[in-house]
């Protein structure tokens, strides 16, 4: 069932990579057996197409690499935020659809090299072909969850997620571009992204730099960038640099 809803909000996938749990292995074969006892009423295309499922080895989730990171992130924090909260399956569905579109908005990479392009690729355009967006609500952190309503406490959980999720994520970045490869200079027209307090769920601030302060020693730690909301200056441990073309082709 739950890879009926799948395909039917994403479309059928070419290939499926999962772990070897019982419920993939037993859907895998499945399909396969579909296919074969229906190869003749099924059309010439649909007979041909088929679901490649590529297992990786059993009792081994690191081989997942970077999707089993990521379930392991936003399953950390959702334990933390729902706590002992008690949802119908409507309200923890809804909180679902909605941490997924807060992983799926994530900046990865420039969409182009021009300095006036402040835009980011994100799983979003993959999944829909643009950024996601989410409605705007009032902020609910400093209100107690026994004084709101379920459609507000629900939108608590939600904004408290985002709240502990997009820091880590932040964080990370960071790392990476510090400790993790060898391009840590921060460069005039990088585009990055900046990290700040109190910010809407979905709502990333990127920007461009352009212009670097440098100190009596040559080494520049405080930055210019370019806003949608104009110019601001910020030092560069609060800024993120997006992976650029020639670090993905080194990588």
């Amino acid at each position: 069932m739950s890879l009926r809803r799948f395909i039917s909000r994403r479309g059928k996938p070419a290939e499926i990579f999962c772990d070897n749990g019982r419920n993939f292995v037993a859907a895998a074969k499945e399909i396969g057996t579909f296919l074969k006892s229906t190869a003749e009423p099924l059309s010439m295309f649909a007979s041909q197409e088929g679901i490649k499922f590529i297992f990786t080895p059993s009792y081994a989730p690191h081989f997942g690499g970077i999707w089993e990171a990521g379930i392991k992130s936003a399953k950390y924090h959702i334990k933390r935020v729902m706590g002992n909260s008690h949802l119908t399956f409507e309200e923890i569905t809804t909180l679902f659809a909605q941490v997924e579109a807060i992983l799926s908005s994530r900046p990865l990479y420039p969409l182009s090299s021009s300095p006036n392009d402040l835009l980011s690729l994100s799983p979003g355009h993959f999944l829909i072909g643009r950024p996601l967006t989410a409605m705007p609500t009032p902020v609910l952190h400093d209100c107690k969850e026994g004084t709101l309503a379920r459609y507000a406490r629900v939108e608590k959980i939600r904004q408290d997620f985002w709240q502990r999720w997009q820091k880590e994520y932040i964080a990370e970045l960071q790392q990476r571009t510090k400790w993790r490869t060898n391009t840590a200079k921060l460069n005039v027209g990088d585009l990055v992204l900046l990290q700040e307090d109190f910010v809407p769920p979905l709502s990333w601030r990127l920007g461009r730099v352009s212009r670097l302060f440098k100190g009596p020693d040559g080494i520049a730690r405080v930055a210019e960038v370019t806003t949608t909301r104009g110019c601001v200056r910020r030092p560069l441990v609060r800024l993120c640099p997006l992976p650029s073309a020639e670090e993905l082709n080194d990588s």
